[in-house]
């Protein structure tokens, strides 16, 4: 997958399939129009082009989210489902100017040369979200493209979205999130330095950047965790850690049986089941108390499956 960051390094396409949106964890809904996109492009014998934004719009107008998947992540969702170009327009001001007609006919139209545009059934775009399924079929009468509407997929009776993804993560609801999602969450990363005052206390952790301002999980979690080949089980805290009066949002797993030096290595923590919410403890005695219950607690929950 070529990715393109920005306009001005847009090269004048004579031909594409597009599709828009922030597709923020690439889930079952987004896989759905991806799949389309992708299919219709090899129809037609076009690259299949997914547009998306950065900062994202809410980002910009200061509705900060969490966000279901890094850039990263992203880009290994994108990948595996063979998009050709992934378009990341830098959303400022002025383009927070553009009308959704100028959009589609300035950009979409005379740089992409688009043939075929799939959207969500929910998309808005433009300025002050003005365009629309029904602005797309207006201007494709008279632009030479035809479009296309995307049905949302439900989970029993709820709309397959990313903020429905979010709302079961935070409350804790795994299975509807894993259900939605089409794949257990999880979050992917590489190990870094701690303060190591998890081995002070007979619990070492590995450590990992949420790479997130805000993260779509917070407090403690069964998880396994994939590392050089072989799956761990653990326990695993995001939070700020109130114990050391922490302020950033750090991931932290203690694995069983583990005993090695994996500094700067990659790994995949998955998110299994949810045990509490993170809470403050009056000193590390009494934290080392939870963290052996925790334990206990993702001990049989494995034992269980």
């Amino acid at each position: 997958m070529k990715i393109i960051r920005g306009l001005k390094n847009l090269k004048p396409q004579s031909g594409s399939v597009v599709t828009i949106g922030n597709f923020d964890g690439v889930h079952k809904g987004h896989k759905k129009i991806i799949l389309r996109l992708t299919a219709k492009a090899k129809e037609k014998n076009l690259p299949s082009v997914l547009i998306s934004f950065a900062p994202t719009p809410q980002q910009f107008f200061g509705n900060e989210q969490a966000l279901l998947s890094s850039f990263k992540e992203k880009y290994h969702f994108l990948s595996n489902l063979g998009v050709d170009i992934h378009l990341i327009i830098h959303f400022n001001q002025a383009f927070s100017q553009l009308t959704a007609q100028d959009f589609v006919q300035a950009i979409l139209c005379k740089q992409l040369g688009m043939q075929h545009c799939l959207i969500g059934d929910d998309f808005h775009f433009g300025k002050n979200r003005q365009g629309d399924f029904s602005l797309l079929q207006d201007l494709a009468k008279t632009n030479n493209f035809t479009v296309e509407n995307t049905r949302s997929i439900l989970y029993k009776n709820r709309r397959i979205s990313s903020s429905n993804i979010r709302l079961s993560l935070k409350q804790g609801d795994m299975a509807t999130a894993s259900a939605m999602l089409g794949r257990e969450f999880s979050i992917f990363g590489t190990i870094v330095h701690g303060l190591k005052n998890g081995r002070t206390i007979g619990f070492p952790t590995i450590n990992i950047p949420i790479k997130r301002k805000i993260s779509p999980v917070h407090g403690i979690f069964s998880v396994t965790v994939e590392l050089g080949g072989i799956t761990y089980q653990g326990v695993c805290s995001v939070g700020n850690r109130p114990v050391i009066n922490g302020t950033e949002t750090l991931l932290e797993v203690f694995l069983f049986d583990f005993n090695q030096q994996v500094y700067g290595l990659d790994a995949k923590i998955t998110f299994k089941h949810k045990i509490r919410d993170e809470r403050n403890f009056d000193d590390f005695t009494a934290l080392k108390k939870q963290i052996e219950l925790d334990v206990q607690d993702t001990k049989r929950f494995f034992n269980a499956l």
